[in-house]
């Protein structure tokens, strides 16, 4: 088997326009958000306006990073100390990052074989531990069943927020990831849909919480000179109660994102090129079972996600080994021990430890890699025959 020699965390070099956008930036010394001219738009303010025509959202708030805008998201919403906030077993460190750095306590829900939050578990969930916030992470770009979930939140009176750092541009049956409850949560940073290195956005449609979600941002009383925000009166009645918790996104980053944001909905069907690619060899290797994709879903292929069901720890290290010999990096989400991003519930020491077999089930056999833009979708076939060939040799279980 020929080995593949490209690079997995080599994102598409930044073009010229990206390149003239910071320039000028740079130019100007106006680097934070609010150095802007009597009457002027910073390029925050218009990455905010932007991003809430293209999520089709009221309001918008350029941040720091995804995990901030999660934590101040949980603020605004009026998350209380030790409060129980609701979110999936299978997520990211960021996730339960964010409900300890708001001050609640992380209630971990099931997931299922396709990756998503197990709706029966977060049923059992909601009505047992009086819980009144969902963080849902949307992992690694896999949408539970909506309108399922939608009707879960509204039986038990929850506030939904969600982690849209991997589906940013997904939409279940037409409707944009981020907009089916108060807030969306979305990622810049580099190995997400838009890159400015670190960054975040925050959206809503609710006025007095994009007030406060802007407030706690840093804005002082600056608030007026955001691009996507509510009117002044909004604030007025909760400005000199909320605290300034400094996470702003700054020009810069902002300038970078903007042409990014142009040109999104190219880069999801180039993404989606390779992840079909990719899986159309994997769905034809023996031992290898994919996660499903419902027709409402409309996905962004940016990784791609497998299980190697009944794999033992030694054979899927082993495995993990064969094809980083052959140039192919994967990440086992059952490791023992946090690798680079890649952990599980385990390890999130800050965490109540919870029993979750189904969800340690699932991960104890699940693999994931990135899908840069950088790899045309030829390398994608041979990435995939080199998985499917490495299953093989090492007899993954039928």
């Amino acid at each position: 088997m020929k080995p593949f020699t490209g690079s997995f965390t080599q994102q598409e070099a930044l073009d010229d326009a990206v390149i003239a956008a910071a320039t000028e930036i740079l130019r100007s010394g106006r680097l934070h958000r609010y150095n802007s001219g009597p009457g002027e738009l910073s390029k925050a303010s218009e990455l905010e306006q932007a991003y809430a025509a293209y999520q089709g959202a009221r309001y918008c708030l350029a941040c720091a990073s995804g995990g901030y805008a999660m934590a101040i998201a949980l603020r605004a919403a009026g998350l209380g100390q030790g409060e129980t906030v609701l979110t999936n077993g299978f997520t990211l460190a960021p996730v339960p990052g964010a409900i300890a750095a708001a001050g609640g306590k992380a209630l971990l829900v099931e997931i299922t074989e396709d990756l998503v939050i197990d709706l029966e578990d977060l049923d059992r969930k909601a009505a047992t531990s009086g819980a009144r916030f969902l963080l849902l992470s949307n992992m690694r770009g896999h949408l539970a069943d909506m309108e399922r979930l939608v009707a879960i939140v509204t039986k038990h009176d929850l506030i939904l927020i969600e982690d849209c750092a991997h589906t940013m541009g997904a939409a279940w049956n037409g409707r944009k990831s981020g907009s089916f409850g108060l807030a969306g949560c979305f990622s810049t940073q580099t190995y997400k849909h838009l890159n400015s290195g670190e960054g975040g956005l925050l959206t809503s449609d609710d006025p007095e919480f994009m007030a406060r979600a802007i407030i706690l941002s840093g804005s002082y009383m600056l608030y007026e000179r955001h691009g996507a925000a509510p009117s002044a009166d909004v604030f007025e009645r909760i400005r000199l109660e909320t605290p300034n918790m400094s996470g702003r996104m700054d020009n810069l980053r902002a300038a970078v994102l903007l042409p990014q944001l142009a040109r999104l909905e190219d880069s999801i069907e180039r993404w989606n090129e390779r992840y079909r690619a990719v899986e159309q060899v994997l769905a034809g290797a023996d031992g290898v079972a994919l996660p499903g994709r419902a027709a409402a879903e409309r996905y962004v292929g940016s990784s791609i996600q497998f299980r190697l069901p009944g794999i033992s720890p030694a054979l899927a290290s082993a495995f993990v080994a064969a094809n980083k010999a052959l140039g192919v990096e994967l990440k086992w989400f059952g490791a023992a021990e946090p690798v680079a991003f890649t952990s599980n519930h385990h390890s999130w020491r800050y965490v109540d430890p919870q029993a979750l077999p189904e969800t340690d089930r699932i991960l104890s056999s699940l693999f994931d890699m990135r899908l840069p833009l950088t790899f045309s979708v030829e390398d994608c076939c041979h990435i995939g025959s080199i998985i499917a060939h490495c299953a093989a040799e090492i007899g993954a279980p039928a």
